[in-house]
């Protein structure tokens, strides 16, 4: 009976704790041979918190996704409703779309006014999402708290522990907005941009009390291991304008997210980084090397980071510039923004849009790593390109869709120009077939 009860405890513990106990779990093998890695060295960097495998245990049908080192960059959409704009089944639509674009993960950031509603999308998404799916709880605990003031802690747990049970992979937890953050923030030009530190920020100030996730992270962790919820330890003092850029408040709760990454691990709890917001292209390096260093190698998933405050409208361009850069000094996970950043809730052809720019910069990236599936991909489109051969170059674009439809307007439905060798911007003057006449 007691072995019994041992392996039962056993099945309950973390893809971290399993690979510091040198056991090689089928999630580490699948991700090792997604990303044509050695499964060894992957299971040595979980179990140095370099890598997080995104797989909670009640997530079924799931294909799970490793993110951090040595690992291809990967990219997530952001969907779901608004109190402004709330249509389940225009979410689920979106879910379908940024799932064919190639997303490697989901977060769903609804909140509205009904949280029955709120349990409603989550769960129809998870139920139809074979990648890793995330959520931000605290959305759905200050609804059903009435407002942000309303907080308490065994509210915020009651919905933490629903979202891990419902198959939740990994959420963000906004632990590092503290007390003494305070007077650091009134000192910006933007004071707070992210909804969930705008949150707990109110209710601090409410109370005059420390935040309740930061002194009982603990009891938060009690929950995460249970499913092996990976912590994704929130930004919310992040800089949302490029004045306010890697000022006191960004860097101190740099520090206090440190301090939260070492309980993680030492919970067995899985755990990576959010940063840093708006931030200049050569104040990008020094982000990225100061998130490792403090988090001693956690996995740096960032949102953006957006180099200018001036491309509302071209905001997923500018984020996609600024996740190049994040990507080649060693971030690990790109968030993807849409052209409506700023602006509004973006619509379906806007989140599709937002996922392909996105994945171009984390592709980008990998083939400047050295990835060697990167690089084979792009040279099977360099031999498609080189025979003019359209069938087959579409098997290594990121964006099929925009391709074929781009193929359909160019040859204008007639079928010998979707097979002639050729395309309307140099016609018999093609460089390749200039060459090879000689």
């Amino acid at each position: 009976m007691q072995c019994i009860i041992k392996l039962k405890e056993w099945s309950k513990v973390t893809q971290f704790l399993k690979a510091k106990n040198n056991e090689i779990t089928k999630e580490m093998r699948y991700v090792a041979k997604n990303e044509n890695i050695d499964v060894n060295k992957l299971k040595e960097n979980i179990a140095k918190g370099y890598v997080v495998i995104l797989a909670n245990k009640n997530h079924k049908n799931l294909k799970p996704v490793g993110i951090g080192k040595d690992l291809i960059i990967k990219v997530n959409a952001n969907i779901g409703a608004s109190p402004d704009k709330s249509d389940l089944e225009k979410e689920l639509e979106k879910l379908n779309v940024v799932l064919e674009a190639k997303a490697d993960t989901i977060m769903d950031l609804t909140i509205v006014d009904d949280y029955e509603y709120i349990d409603e999308i989550r769960r129809k998404m998870i139920e139809r999402c074979d990648v890793p799916f995330g959520t931000v709880p605290i959305y759905q605990a200050v609804v059903e708290s009435k407002g942000p003031g309303n907080l308490t802690l065994e509210n915020y747990l009651k919905v933490f522990e629903k979202h891990a049970k419902d198959g939740v992979d990994f959420t963000t937890v906004h632990a590092g907005v503290t007390r003494n953050s305070i007077p650091l923030v009134n000192k910006r030009l933007m004071a707070v941009v992210s909804r969930g530190g705008s949150f707990l920020l109110h209710w601090m100030k409410k109370h005059n009390k420390e935040n309740f996730l930061y002194k009982h992270f603990d009891e938060i962790l009690d929950i995460a291991r249970e499913y092996d919820v990976t912590i994704s330890l929130g930004d919310g003092l992040r800089p949302g304008c490029i004045a306010d850029s890697t000022d006191e408040a960004q860097i101190y709760e740099l520090q206090k997210l440190g301090e939260l990454a070492e309980k993680c691990k030492e919970r067995d709890v899985q755990v990576m980084i959010e940063g840093p917001g708006h931030i200049p292209l050569d104040q990008i390096k020094m982000n990225i090397k100061l998130e490792k260093h403090i988090c001693k190698g956690s996995p740096f998933y960032v949102l953006g980071p957006l180099p200018i405050d001036t491309a509302a409208g071209y905001d997923h361009v500018a984020g996609a510039i600024g996740g190049a850069f994040a990507g080649m000094y060693g971030a690990d996970f790109l968030c993807y923004l849409t052209s409506k950043e700023h602006i509004g809730l973006p619509n379906i052809e806007e989140v599709r849009e937002g996922v392909v720019i996105a994945k171009i910069a984390a592709h980008s990236v990998d083939v400047a790593r050295g990835n060697e599936k990167a690089i084979e991909q792009n040279h099977k489109m360099a031999k498609a390109r080189k025979k003019r051969d359209w069938n087959k170059m579409a098997k290594h674009v990121i964006d099929l869709k925009r391709f074929k439809d781009l193929r359909r307007k160019e040859c204008d439905g007639d079928p010998a120009l979707e097979k002639a060798d050729k395309c309307s911007m140099c016609g018999e003057y093609c460089a390749f077939k200039i060459y090879q006449k000689d």
